[in-house]
C-alpha cells in the first residue's frame, strides 16, 4: 500500500489556484510543533505565509527555526519532545497542563486558524476542542495510520478540517471521511539539493576529502539518546578501529550534550566529532550514516547516502506497541519503497556488532551503493513539490473558510 507508483502523482492537486494566494488578512495563525523536525518543517511554511501576508502574526509552541521566522513561542518545542509510551507517562501531567493552558489561551485569543505540526498525540486532542469551538484546524503531516494505529482515523476526522499530506499515497486514506486531505509533497525534497555538495560539507566540518566518514545520528530526543546512542557509539568505535573512520555526530539540541558526554566516557579511545546541529552537513559529508528511525532516514535518502537504520524503545513501550503495526518496515525509505532498501536493526537486534557488520557490508558493496543512489534520486523526484507554498495556501484557505 505504501509503495510509490508513478500514477500516484496524478492524485496531486493544489489547495488553491497556484496563480494567487488569498489577499485578505486573516489576523493571526496559531501553530504547535512538537519536535525538531516539526520546527524545521514549520519554519519553511511560516516563511511562505509571510510572503503571502507580510504582516501576519504567528504564535504558539515552536523551536529556534520557527522563532527565526518571527514566530512567538509561548513554550519551546523541547517541552513536547518525548520518546515512546514509557517516557510519556511520567511527563503526562505536565503535557496535559500545557495543552489545557494553550487551549484556554487560544479560546480567549481566537486565531483565524490553528495548525498542528506533527505531534499527533498532543495536537489532535487540542484540535478537536478548538474545532468544537469553531476554530478551523489544519494538521501538517498525516499521522502514520498507514503504518500503525489505524483506529485513529475516526478521531482525526473529528479533530481536523484539512490534512496536509507529505506522501502521495496518504490522501486516499481519508477519502471516506469529512477531512479534506491534500498532497503537498515533502518539504525536505525541496530544501535538500539534487546533488549535495559533499566536498563543501567536508570543508565546513574540517574533514579530509579522502577520509572515510561515518555520520552517527542517534536521534533528537533524550529518550532516543538514552536507548539508541550507546549501540550507535559502540558500532562507530568498531568502524573507527577497523577502518580508521572519521566519526561525526550532530547534537540536535544542547540539552542532549551532557548525556552524550557521559556515554562517550564509557568508550575510552573513541574519537568522535560532535557538532552543534548541522545534521544536513553531516549527511552531505558522510560516506555512510548510522541513523535512528524517523525523519532523518528520509533526509539521508534525499542526500543519496547509504545508511543503516537502528531503533530501540523501552521494553514497556515495545509491549504496549506490540501488534499495532501493519508494515514490516520502520525506516521511511523502506516504507516508501515497499521493500528493504536499507538494513533495519530494531530492539535486541540493534547492537554495536550488528550495526557495524551491516555498515561494513554496505561499504564493501559498490554496486549496492550505486543502486541505492539511483533509487534515492527517483524518490527525491517523486517527493518534490512547492511544499511550503502549497501548505501556506491551504492554511490561508482554511482560515477564510472558517
Amino acid at each position: 500500500m505504501a509503495c510509490f507508483h508513478r500514477d500516484q502523482q496524478a492524485r496531486y492537486r493544489p489547495p488553491l489556484s497556484q496563480a494567487s494566494a488569498p489577499a485578505m488578512s486573516v489576523g493571526y495563525v496559531a501553530m504547535v510543533a512538537g519536535e525538531p523536525s516539526g520546527d524545521l518543517l514549520a519554519s519553511h511554511v511560516l516563511a511562505a505565509l509571510r510572503k503571502m501576508q507580510p504582516g501576519l502574526t504567528c504564535a504558539g509552541i515552536g523551536g529556534e527555526r520557527m522563532r527565526e521566522q518571527d514566530f512567538t513561542s509561548w513554550w519551546p518545542t523541547q517541552r513536547l519532545a518525548v520518546n515512546g509510551y514509557a517516557q510519556v507517562l511520567p511527563r503526562l501531567p505536565e503535557l496535559l497542563w500545557m495543552r489545557r493552558q494553550l487551549r484556554l489561551r487560544l479560546l480567549r485569543q481566537r486565531p483565524a486558524v490553528f495548525v498542528g505540526v506533527d505531534a499527533p498525540d498532543f495536537n489532535l486532542g487540542l484540535e478537536r476542542r478548538l474545532r468544537e469551538a469553531r476554530i478551523p484546524t489544519v494538521h501538517l503531516v498525516s499521522p502514520s495510520i498507514w503504518a500503525w494505529r489505524r483506529e485513529r482515523l475516526h478521531g482525526i476526522a473529528q479533530a481536523v478540517d484539512h490534512m496536509l499530506c507529505v506522501f502521495p499515497f496518504e490522501p486516499e486514506l481519508y477519502a471516506q471521511t469529512r477531512v479534506r486531505a491534500i498532497y503537498i509533497g515533502h518539504p525536505l525534497a525541496e530544501v535538500i539539493p539534487d546533488q549535495p555538495d559533499r566536498l563543501g560539507a567536508r570543508h565546513l566540518l574540517g574533514l579530509a576529502q579522502d577520509a572515510l566518514v561515518i555520520g552517527v545520528l542517534p536521534g533528537s530526543r533524550i529518550g532516543e539518546i538514552q536507548q539508541i546512542a550507546p549501540s550507535f557509539l559502540g558500532a562507530a568505535q568498531r568502524l573507527q578501529q577497523r577502518h580508521g573512520a572519521r566519526l561525526v555526530l550532530p547534537v540536535a539540541h544542547p540539552s542532549l550534550l551532557p548525556l552524550l558526554q557521559r556515554q562517550l566516557q564509557a568508550l575510552p579511545g573513541l574519537e568522535i566529532q560532535l557538532t552543534q546541529g548541522q545534521s544536513h552537513a553531516v549527511m552531505a559529508a558522510c560516506d555512510l550514516a548510522l541513523v535512528a528511525s524517523g525523519t532523518a532516514t528520509l533526509e539521508c535518502a534525499l542526500f543519496k547516502r547509504p545508511m543503516v537504520i537502528g531503533y530501540r524503545v523501552p521494553e514497556l513501550s515495545r509491549r504496549l506497541m506490540a501488534g499495532k503495526g501493519y508494515l514490516p518496515w520502520v525506516g521511511l525509505p523502506n516504507i516508501l519503497a515497499g521493500a528493504f532498501w536499507v538494513p533495519e536493526l530494531l530492539q535486541d537486534a540493534c547492537t554495536p556488532d550488528a550495526l557495524a557488520e551491516a555498515a561494513e557490508s554496505l561499504l564493501r558493496d559498490d554496486v549496492r551503493q550505486a543502486q541505492l543512489r539511483d533509487r534515492f534520486i527517483e524518490l527525491h523526484a517523486q517527493l518534490r513539490r512547492p511544499t511550503a507554498s502549497l501548505a501556506a495556501q491551504a492554511i490561508l484557505e482554511a482560515a477564510h473558510a472558517g
